[in-house]
Order: structure tokens, then C-alpha cells, then sequence
């Protein structure tokens, strides 16, 4: 699992972001995107396996991962999908193929319906794209992250292990449960952390979510039938929101689908983007 690693850098609007392309650059290009708080590392199976017929862009986002973390950073769902635009101009990708998850749903969608980003089809993994979204918890440290951005380190570290620990439905291994809190320690990480839940704003959706009825694409929105952080009766709003868009229920998966059944959503996108 040590072997994921992001070895290209672009400055991006908003820092410095680590990518890496696997697969032959001569295929039809995939883009991958992460949601919070994770990174591209829970892409790393189904890239791998997407990079026999594609070529497979996985990024970390401005805030997270392995990319840049700073004071003061925007790392809002506005600054996202501002970043990933600029990023798939830096790739040369005029229409891509496009893969997100969680947040990055948001942010594909943004960058699409704002921003003049142009795919050729979308998959939509348990995106945020309908409000309201955020779990209870993730409410309560929006509100008051000054406050627990100052929690001792082994406190703050239980906090997003457990937080981490609840997207699966199953449980995560150990190993990857640890390698998805790792950029979030320390006090760079830490900080992170609280910053990216304090910026994560429902206007932020709120502005493109009554547009969806004019998204002109295939789309393929997959939701893990155990979700706890976004009810799967969202999957069912959203799909019938965009017109022509295909729903896959995925069962046994919680909110991160690509640890909890990577198997049956590789096939769901290897199917649709084929």
C-alpha cells in the first residue's frame, strides 16, 4: 500500500496539487476524484484496474493528501472546482472521462456547470450535490472548529480515526484506515483538517443544484445501499434530477464504496464508461 504515490506537481490557483497518470497515454483519458477527508489512495485498486483500457488521472486536492497545506488556504468546494478546471487544461484534456466521489462530486459538477469543464461521461460515486449534506458530526466541528483544531494530538487523531472509520460499511483494514488518517496528523495535518470541514459550505451546492436538469451527458450516479453519511434515498433524488441518468445501487457499501465493494463498482464503471 506504501507504493501509491503522487509523483508530478502542478501549481494550481490554490497550491501546489500532487497527481500521478497510470495506463497507456494513447487511451481515452480518465479523471478520478477524491471526496473528504480522504484522497486519490481510495482510488488506488480501481485506477489500477481502470489503467488497462484508460489512461487514469488521480489528483489529491489542494488541502489534502500529499498536496499542499497552508494557513489561510481556500479549500472550499468554489476553490475546488476552480482548481480542478485549471488542472484538466494542465493535463490537455478538452473532454475526459470523469469519475467522482463524495465532495469531488460537487466539485466535477461545479467545474462543469460553471466553470465550462466538458466531459464525455460522468460517474457520480455517493457525491455531495443536494443539500442538506453533512453528517451530525460533521455540523458540529463546521461550528466550531477554532475549538477543536486546539484537541491534544492523540485526542485529535482518535477523533479522525473514528470519523474515517464510520464512511465504511464493512470496516476498513487497519492499514488503510491508518494510511487515510496519516495526512491529517501532525500540525500541518491537524490544521488541515479543521479547515477544509469549516470551509465546506451548502451555498456551495445550493448554486448549481437547481442546473442539474440541464447537464447534457451520460451520467451513472452509483450509491452504496449502507450509507450513513448520505441516505442512498439521495442517490434516488439526484439520478432523477439529471436527465437520462442511470442509478446503481451497490449493496453492502457504506459512503466509501471503493474499500467496501471495489470489485462490483469497477465493474459498474468499466461497463458505463466503455
Amino acid at each position: 500500500m506504501d507504493e501509491w504515490r503522487l509523483g508530478e506537481t502542478f501549481d494550481g490557483p490554490t497550491g501546489a496539487v500532487r497527481w500521478n497518470r497510470l495506463g497507456d497515454p494513447a487511451a481515452p483519458p480518465v479523471a478520478l476524484l477524491h471526496g473528504t477527508p480522504f484522497s486519490s489512495y481510495v482510488w488506488r485498486a480501481i485506477a489500477r484496474a481502470l489503467a488497462r483500457r484508460f489512461q487514469v488521472f488521480v489528483w489529491d486536492m489542494p488541502g489534502y493528501g500529499a498536496s499542499e497545506m497552508r494557513d489561510g488556504q481556500d479549500v472550499s468546494l468554489a476553490a475546488q472546482g476552480r482548481a480542478f478546471r485549471a488542472l484538466l487544461d494542465h493535463w490537455g484534456l478538452p473532454e475526459p472521462l470523469v469519475v467522482a466521489h463524495d465532495f469531488g462530486g460537487a466539485v466535477a459538477l461545479r467545474a462543469h456547470l460553471l466553470h465550462g469543464a466538458r466531459y464525455r461521461r460522468l460517474a457520480l460515486v455517493d457525491p455531495v450535490a443536494l443539500a442538506p449534506w453533512g453528517s451530525p458530526f460533521f455540523r458540529l466541528v463546521g461550528a466550531h472548529a477554532p475549538v477543536f483544531e486546539q484537541l491534544p494530538p492523540a485526542l485529535h487523531g482518535a477523533l479522525v480515526r473514528e470519523y474515517i472509520a464510520s464512511a465504511s460499511g464493512p470496516g476498513l483494514h487497519p492499514a488503510t484506515l491508518e494510511r487515510l488518517v496519516a495526512p491529517w496528523l501532525g500540525e500541518p495535518g491537524q490544521a488541515a483538517f479543521y479547515r477544509q470541514i469549516a470551509q465546506a459550505d451548502r451555498r456551495f451546492t445550493d448554486e448549481v443544484q437547481e442546473r442539474y436538469g440541464a447537464i447534457d451527458l451520460p451520467v451513472l450516479v452509483c450509491w452504496g445501499e449502507d450509507d450513513t453519511w448520505i441516505p442512498v434515498a439521495r442517490g434516488h433524488d439526484l439520478a432523477a434530477r439529471i436527465p437520462g441518468a442511470r442509478l446503481r445501487l451497490i449493496a453492502g457499501a457504506g459512503h466509501l464504496v471503493q474499500e467496501d465493494a471495489p470489485a462490483e463498482l469497477t465493474a459498474a464503471l468499466l461497463d458505463f464508461l466503455s
